[in-house]
Formats: structure tokens, C-alpha cells, sequence
């Protein structure tokens, strides 16, 4: 069961300076709240099935994923999965007149690991709980973006 959260923010910058943030992975501690580092795999570029590891935090835990991008669009999308819990996380972009509509998109399509459900319901507080984080992980995220890309 695909199970998708969604969010989308105005960006007041073209396409092109947005992609050059959120296509470098590596960058994305800087906005997300659950993201504490990322690191490519040795001798990987950014691209199409480029792997990397994220460390993650939700309140006193901590946790590595690993995850290899599954396409990348320059000024159009960029898009990876989590090999732990099957998670696909997305970024589109859609310029709109001088600006940018960047949408974060977290999608299930082949479901969530039994692994994934049993820690998200042991440690992470169950499902709706960690789920409502993930969305408001998703807004800060967006709005770090945003005032990165603005500034």
C-alpha cells in the first residue's frame, strides 16, 4: 500500500539555483530535522544511482539509512530510496514565472519493510505519531530550502 506525504513551497528563485541545492544530497542536514549527515559512497558522483548513507536523529535516537538516488532530472526532479524501509523520497520542481514550486514528496509504493514498521512502532512512537514528524519535518525542510535558496 503506497502510503504518500506531500508538501510544496514558492520559491523566489529560478529552477536552476533550487536544483543546485537540493540535487547535492550531501546538503541536506542543513534543512532537515531528522537528517544529522550524509555521505556519499566512496567514488560516487551525484547522479543517477549514486549511493549514500544518512545519519538520523528523532529525539535521542540515532540511526544510519542507506539510500541510492532513482533519478535524477536536472531543474526537474531528483528522487532516492531508503533500502531499509523501501521509502522514496522526492524533490520536483516546477518553475512558476520567476520562481520555483518545490514539492517534497515521501512515497511507499512497494509498502513499508516489516523491519521499518516494527522500530517506527517500538521506538518511534507508532505509526501516526512518527508519520505527523515526518510531515513536519518535511514543512521545516522546505522552508530551510527556501531561505537558503532566498538568501
Amino acid at each position: 500500500m503506497d502510503q504518500q506525504l506531500e508538501d510544496s513551497i514558492g520559491i523566489d528563485a529560478p529552477p536552476a539555483q533550487v536544483w543546485a541545492l537540493v540535487s547535492d544530497v550531501r546538503r541536506m542536514a542543513e534543512w532537515s530535522p531528522q537528517v544529522t549527515s550524509t555521505r556519499l559512497a566512496e567514488g560516487a558522483e551525484l547522479g543517477d544511482g549514486a549511493a549514500f548513507t544518512n545519519r538520523n536523529r528523532h529525539g535521542e535516537l540515532e540511526w544510519t539509512t542507506h539510500a541510492r538516488i532513482v533519478r535524477f532530472l536536472p531543474e526537474e526532479e531528483i528522487a532516492f530510496r531508503i533500502e531499509e524501509n523501501w521509502a522514496v523520497w522526492s524533490f520536483h520542481l516546477r518553475a512558476e514565472g520567476d520562481g520555483t514550486l518545490l514539492t517534497q514528496r515521501r512515497s511507499t509504493p512497494d509498502g513499508i519493510s516489516d523491519l521499518s514498521r516494527e522500530l517506527t512502532e517500538g521506538f518511534l512512537g507508532g505509526m501516526d505519531v512518527f508519520t505527523a514528524a515526518l510531515r513536519d519535518g518535511m514543512r521545516q525542510t522546505l522552508t530551510g530550502i527556501k531561505a537558503t535558496a532566498e538568501a
